[in-house]
C-alpha cells in the first residue's frame, strides 16, 4: 500500500510538470511557425489542460480497465466544479460578466447529455468512441471560430503569458519530446498505484478513478484557477472550468470507448452521471444570477467545497 501510494503521488507530480512542459514546446514549435497566440491557446493549450486526465484513461484502457478511465473522466469534471471553483471562491469571490462564458455553458450541458445518451444502454462501444471525437473536433472548430472573430483581449493576454515567445524550435522540440516521454511513464505510473490501491482496499476502480485519480487530475485546473482570481481574472478561472470539463467529457470518455469497449460499472449511470449534472446545474444556476448578478460567493463557494465533500464521504461509505 505505501509503495502503491509513493507510486500514485509521485505520478500525479511528474504528471503536472510533464503536463506543463509538453504544452511549452507544442506551443514553442507552434510559435515558431507563425500561428497567432489566439489559435495556439485554443487549440493546443485547450486541449492540453485535459492530456493528463486522457493519457491515464488511455493506459488504464489498454490494460483492459475502462471503469478506471470513466471514473476519471466523470470525477475530474465534478472534481473541478466542487474542489476547484470552491477552494477558488473561498478565496476570493468570482463575477461572471462575459457573454463568452455563459455561451459556452449550454454547449458544456449538450455535451454531458450527448455523453449520458450514449452511455444510456450500459455500454460505452467503439461507435460511441468516435462520436466523442468527432463532437470534440466540432468544439475546437467552433472555439476558434469564436475566438478569432471577438478577439477577446483577456483571453489573448492569458495565451500570451503561457506561450514561450522567445524559445527557439530546438529547445521547444526538446521540451516537447521531453514531455512526453515523462507524461507517458507518470501516467503508467498513476495507473499502477491506482489499480494496486483499488486491488489492496478491496474497492472497485471506478472509485479510485473518482476519487484519488481524478483529484490528481484535477490539480493543474485548480492550480490555474487559483492564480487566475489572484490576477482578478475571475473569468478565465470560470472558463478553464467550463473548458476542461468540455474536453474532459468528450476526449478523455472517448479513450476507453476507442481502446476498451464493453460494459462499465452501472454506478456510473446511477450514480456518478446525476451527481455531474447536478453540480453543473447549481454552477449554471449561480452563473446566470440566481442568487445576484451572476456572482460565485464565498458561501457558494464553500457550498460547492462541502457538496464534494459530502459526495466522497457517500463513495466511501459505499465502498
Amino acid at each position: 500500500m505505501l509503495l502503491a501510494s509513493v507510486v500514485v503521488i509521485i505520478g500525479m507530480c511528474l504528471l503536472v510538470w510533464s503536463a506543463d512542459k509538453f504544452v511549452d514546446g507544442a506551443s514553442g514549435i507552434a510559435k515558431n511557425f507563425h500561428v497567432p497566440p489566439i489559435v495556439i491557446g485554443l487549440t493546443i493549450v485547450s486541449l492540453c489542460t485535459s492530456l493528463p486526465e486522457m493519457l491515464v484513461s488511455l493506459l488504464a484502457a489498454l490494460d483492459g480497465n475502462n471503469n478506471l478511465g470513466i471514473g476519471n473522466a466523470l470525477g475530474s469534471n465534478i472534481a473541478n466544479i466542487g474542489l476547484v471553483l470552491g477552494v477558488t471562491a473561498l478565496i476570493a469571490p468570482l463575477a461572471v460578466q462575459s457573454k463568452v462564458l455563459k455561451r459556452e455553458f449550454p454547449v458544456l450541458l449538450g455535451i454531458m447529455g450527448l455523453a449520458a445518451v450514449l452511455m444510456m444502454d450500459g455500454i460505452l462501444s467503439q461507435m460511441d468512441g468516435f462520436i466523442l471525437l468527432l463532437a470534440l473536433v466540432l468544439l475546437v472548430l467552433w472555439l476558434l471560430r469564436l475566438g478569432l472573430q471577438e478577439r477577446n483581449a483577456v483571453l489573448e493576454a492569458e495565451f500570451e503569458d503561457k506561450i514561450c515567445v522567445n524559445a527557439s524550435m530546438k529547445s521547444s522540440v526538446i521540451w516537447f519530446m521531453i514531455g512526453l516521454i515523462v507524461l507517458l511513464a507518470s501516467s503508467k505510473m498513476v495507473v499502477w498505484g491506482a489499480v494496486n490501491i483499488a486491488t489492496l482496499l478491496g474497492v472497485s476502480d471506478l472509485v479510485i478513478g473518482l476519487t484519488i485519480v481524478a483529484i490528481g487530475t484535477s490539480l493543474p485546473e485548480l492550480v490555474a484557477s487559483i492564480v487566475s482570481v489572484l490576477k482578478n481574472e475571475a473569468e478565465l478561472a470560470i472558463g478553464n472550468v467550463i473548458g476542461s470539463n468540455m474536453f474532459n467529457i468528450l476526449a478523455v470518455l472517448s479513450m476507453p470507448a476507442l481502446v476498451a469497449p464493453g460494459t462499465f460499472d452501472v454506478n456510473t449511470w446511477t450514480r456518478d452521471m446525476p451527481v455531474m449534472f447536478i453540480f453543473t446545474a447549481v454552477l449554471l444556476a449561480v452563473m446566470y444570477g440566481v442568487r445576484g448578478a451572476g456572482r460565485i460567493s464565498r458561501i457558494e463557494g464553500g457550498l460547492l467545497l462541502s457538496g464534494y465533500l459530502g459526495y466522497l464521504y457517500m463513495l466511501y461509505l459505499q465502498a
